[in-house]
């Protein structure tokens, strides 16, 4: 399981990259492994400012359907849009060409009380 050290979890399974005041958000190796194969990801939340753990769109697999939750306060600047015709992006390369989000991040703090790479190796077992 792919689990990079330079990123933030959260226990939904979504990863986060600080970079400046900007974020990347997408979901973990270890979610999109679980979900299979992906077919759909759905994001009408640009433009929106957001809090922490608010559904900011949804991710369709082959067999369900799961809500995307913001790590962190924000305001959602971009969707990744590449995954319009290519969402197996997110099962192929969920840390890089997969990510799912950009964000102008409210309060780079937050992103302090999130997992580390260990904390959530240990969540996931």
């Amino acid at each position: 399981m792919n689990i990079p050290v330079n990123l933030k979890y959260t226990k939904e399974h979504e990863w986060i990259r600080l970079e400046s005041e900007t974020a990347y958000i997408g979901i973990t190796d270890y979610a999109q492994s679980e979900l299979g194969e992906i077919v759909f990801v759905e994001v009408e939340t640009v433009g929106e400012t957001l809090a922490a753990e608010d559904v900011f769109g949804t991710i369709e697999a082959v067999k369900t359907v799961s809500d995307l939750f913001l790590p962190v306060d924000g305001e959602i600047l971009e969707f990744n849009e590449t995954l319009e015709e290519s969402p197996e992006l997110v099962n192929d390369d969920p840390y890089g060409e997969g990510w799912i989000i950009k964000i102008a991040v409210s309060d780079a703090a937050q992103v302090g009380g999130l997992l580390s790479a260990d904390e959530y190796k240990a969540l996931i077992g």
